[in-house]
């Protein structure tokens, strides 16, 4: 009886065992996958290495800072990219969501003639939203403001591979959406500026197929 008793109690013990181990390695699953969901809820390309994208941010940053000095717009070096965000309250017509305010054309053509004179300059613009409305009007809006901005790239003379833009919707929150002044941050346009040849590693990050590209024959109208 008592070799009996002495048995159960090992396959007892062996059993607990088993079961922490496949709750840990169950709870570490999940915090591996909360934690892929809250790196691509961020910046996905903060880490972007490109020796010479890093060598034109290094001649060319003290510049764009100049050209939106005094504006709202906002500028950061992620890896080796320079980001210039234009926040969308002070950008845009709250009459007319995706139309340009005055005050912005002022730095963002200066940003535009800026990169417009290095042939080998390229730019995304990316629009993005909060999650206040509908995933239809926000995916719309984000991609006209996006439009907006890249209008006055393309006015400066890019096109074709060198000025691409794209509406995200609220896809990539920078902030909490949960009180107004999250909402605010999250309201956005963001101008990725690297070279031609880091372009295509870029685009990678947010999936190509829905990113719009300017054709020449846009720069003419």
């Amino acid at each position: 009886m008592q070799r009996d008793l002495s048995m159960k109690l090992l396959i007892n013990s062996s059993t607990l065992i088993l079961c922490m181990a496949i709750t840990a390695c169950s709870t570490t699953g999940k915090q591996e996958r909360v934690g892929a969901q809250a790196g691509r809820s961020g910046s996905s390309v903060a880490n972007f290495q490109s020796r010479e994208s890093r060598a034109w941010v290094a001649d060319h940053e003290a510049s764009v800072r100049e050209a939106v000095k005094g504006s709202q717009f906002e500028v950061e070096r992620r890896g080796d990219l320079l980001v210039v965000t234009a926040p969308v309250d002070s950008s845009f017509n709250p009459d007319r969501p995706s139309m340009l305010l005055v005050a912005t054309l002022g730095p963002l053509s200066r940003v535009a003639k800026l990169v417009a004179q290095d042939r080998e300059v390229a730019v995304l613009l990316l629009g993005h939203g909060d999650s206040s409305g509908s995933t239809e009007l926000t995916n719309r809006l984000s991609q006209e403001r996006a439009q907006s901005m890249a209008a006055i790239f393309r006015m400066s003379g890019l096109h074709h591979d060198r000025l691409m833009y794209k509406g995200m919707g609220s896809d990539v929150p920078r902030s909490n959406n949960a009180d107004k002044d999250g909402r605010s941050l999250n309201r956005r346009v963001e101008m990725y500026l690297t070279t031609r040849s880091s372009l295509p590693a870029v685009l990678a990050q947010y999936g190509a197929p829905g990113i719009r590209v300017v054709a020449s024959d846009q720069a003419k109208r």
